[in-house]
């Protein structure tokens, strides 16, 4: 293992100047690509295959470039995060597989700090990533102690291995993200509510602002997509048609990423959930906010705001510059597999693939958020496995199977009750596939089962000293029954 291979000299050569975060976020994305490249091969060949030893070059290789230059070589986890010598890397859709696949071995396997202190040899790896591929031990603080006992054993002393941690840097970092999730989020509504008052008053809207606003929440996704989606919990009732646009948006692009969309379809599917309701904007607010039971008449008001929709953005004045597909969405977000639902089709036509990715998320947020005429929305969780086991409301099955991976089986914003009798909400999903179960919470109820805030993060993944779970979910309930506003926990 003295020769990088070709692609990592060229990869190298290219690095900017050595010195500074741009050199080390660089060479770090370099460096998490290599070892996904060797856990992967390793994984799919045997030791002595030629593409196990070119990538076990490439990983040795960059490991050696970045201690070289900084005098130090170390690998960190916290959260959703990934850092290398103590500098955030970026996600984005170009590393997202990797990410997620790094995230998940290295929790799983209970490491959250990977030093390299000196050239490992071939020997030195097959150890380490034999055991992250296949950790053994009943708990993350199990295995961790036997892959160090595993090392120790093999006389292995080039790496150095610490169990998860967290930093003032960490805090900092979701700190932060919280902040410019809550900025984008409120921007978002502004300018959705610009948009549908301007086409209710037949004005032309602000299609470079909308624009800016869409890049804005493909950006936070990509970036952090936890904080962003549990600030769709707030579901305004007062702002429902500005909110849920902005929350259908959200839902969309995340579930979009999931989907493998590039950075620019995202975009376009952005924009086209933006506008999914747009036509709404020209039926009477009486209609529209009403809590009665419709009219038959009324009822045909609401449902033509599809192709009253595509009407509307037929007439925005840069619709040259407008994607086709976003008219599309308008007019089919309520069509269901068959082509049934409305507005009645004329002849049989295949539903956009977008389409079918906003009405997932739209008839999600709709029937979780409280209306004029839904004043007890249902249960997010109660949804979710409504619209994953009810073949008749007509959504996607791949699609919705992709949704629920998203979110969970219990969404954030969920309200549950703990075997422990706390009253706790789900702040985000657990990044293991194994656990999906098991959320991570806020607990919102003392000992005495009074209602606090902003409560306590804690991990349902969670063992105590026996092996057994701290905690577990046994029920969902209704957050008014207990006084609880589930969107203030996320502001």
């Amino acid at each position: 293992m003295n020769r990088p291979s070709g692609r990592l000299s060229s990869a190298l050569s290219a690095l900017p100047d050595k010195g500074g975060e741009g050199y080390v976020r660089a060479v770090g994305r370099s460096l998490i690509l290599a070892l996904y490249g060797a856990l992967r091969s390793t994984r799919m060949y045997p030791v002595d295959n030629p593409v196990v030893q070119s990538a076990l070059d490439d990983l040795t290789g960059i490991a050696e470039e970045l201690r070289a230059s900084e005098g130090e070589t170390e690998f960190r986890v916290s959260g959703e995060f990934i850092f290398v010598n103590g500098t955030r890397l970026r996600l984005d859709l170009d590393n997202y597989t990797t990410f997620s696949y790094l995230l998940s071995q290295f929790r799983g396997s209970g490491v959250g700090v990977l030093r390299i202190n000196s050239r490992p040899a071939a020997r030195d790896w097959m150890v380490l990533l034999s055991f992250l591929l296949k950790p053994q031990g009943e708990t993350p603080a199990d295995r961790f102690e036997l892959l160090q006992q595993r090392l120790e054993s093999t006389g292995i002393t080039v790496f150095e291995i610490a169990p998860p941690v967290e930093s003032e840097d960490d805090e900092k970092h979701r700190a932060e993200s919280k902040d410019a999730a809550k900025r984008t989020y409120a921007q978002s509504v502004s300018a959705t509510k610009d948009v549908m008052n301007s086409v209710r008053m037949g004005q032309s809207p602000n299609l470079k602002k909308v624009k800016r606003v869409v890049q804005g929440i493909v950006d936070q996704i990509l970036g952090d997509e936890t904080s962003l989606i549990g600030l769709t919990t707030i579901r305004d009732y007062d702002d429902y048609t500005f909110t849920h646009s902005v929350n259908v948006c959200i839902f969309a692009v995340a579930l979009g990423r999931r989907l493998g969309l590039t950075r620019l379809q995202l975009y376009d599917l952005g924009l086209a959930a933006l506008f999914h309701d747009i036509g709404k904007s020209r039926v009477p607010i009486d209609v529209t906010n009403k809590p009665d039971l419709l009219t038959d008449d009324e009822w045909q008001l609401i449902a033509s705001h599809p192709w009253m929709g595509v009407l509307a953005l037929f007439q925005v004045k840069e619709q040259n510059e407008f994607p086709y597909r976003a008219m599309a969405v308008a007019y089919e977000h309520h069509m269901k597999r068959d082509v049934t639902g409305y507005p009645r089709s004329l002849r049989t036509k295949a539903i956009g693939f977008y389409s079918k990715i906003v009405a997932v998320a739209d008839g999600f947020d709709a029937a979780t958020t409280r209306r004029s005429y839904q004043t007890e929305p249902m249960n997010p969780a109660s949804v979710l496995a409504e619209m994953r086991d009810n073949a008749r409301r007509g959504m996607e099955p791949v699609i919705v199977k992709a949704f629920v991976n998203l979110l969970g089986i219990y969404p954030v914003g969920t309200f549950v009750v703990l075997d422990t009798f706390d009253l706790a909400i789900v702040h985000s999903n657990n990044p293991n596939p194994d656990q999906v179960s098991r959320p991570m919470v806020l607990i919102v109820s003392d000992d005495l089962g009074n209602v606090r805030y902003p409560g306590d993060l804690v991990d349902l993944a969670e063992h105590d000293e026996a092996g057994n779970f701290r905690r577990t979910i046994i029920k969902t309930a209704n957050p008014d029954k207990y006084g609880v506003r589930v969107g203030d926990y996320f502001l």
